[in-house]
């Protein structure tokens, strides 16, 4: 069986940034399982993976594009504490949920002072070259039930 759309694919992957620090890794866990042509996983590491047969190790640099994005500055903004609920517990790393005309998104405390907090509501790994180890550990046709609501189905899974 090869990977193509609507297989659910299994990996096990070491992703690092441009100087080899590691940035996520499914060593000593299970392996990363994904919907394939879900948009689960990045873009760029999908389409190598596309056609690809279980045992099957490669590893893949994605561009920014084709992962998570170019860094984009108009999505740092610099807000008064007074618009936070407790501004004296915010701290720099703290998440919130932001709304947008496009849906939710997570910004990023970036800097905290007197009068301010910096937030950033790119995604982390936006601007940052992707290199993935990968080894393909399984494939497998996806249920009903998982082509319906567009991801894997498991254990941590609540419908």
């Amino acid at each position: 069986m090869t990977i193509a759309k609507d297989k659910v694919v299994s990996i096990n992957y070491t992703l690092k940034d441009d100087q080899g620090i590691v940035l996520d890794s499914s060593e000593g866990g299970d392996p990363l399982s994904y919907l394939h042509g879900a948009g689960n996983i990045v873009a760029g590491l999908e389409s190598a993976l596309e056609g690809r047969t279980v045992d099957e190790e490669l590893s893949v640099v994605v561009a920014p594009q084709d992962g998570y994005g170019d860094r984009d500055e108009s999505l740092i903004t610099v807000m008064s504490k007074e618009n936070f609920e407790d501004p004296d517990r915010i701290q720099e790393g703290d998440e919130f949920e932001a709304d947008s005309d496009e849906g939710d998104y997570v910004v990023t405390v970036t800097s905290v002072d007197e009068e301010s907090v910096t937030v950033d509501g790119n995604h982390p790994l936006a601007g940052i070259s992707l290199h993935f180890q990968v080894k393909i550990t399984g494939i497998r046709d996806a249920t009903k039930e998982e082509l319906e609501h567009g991801h894997v189905h498991g254990a941590d899974c609540d419908h």
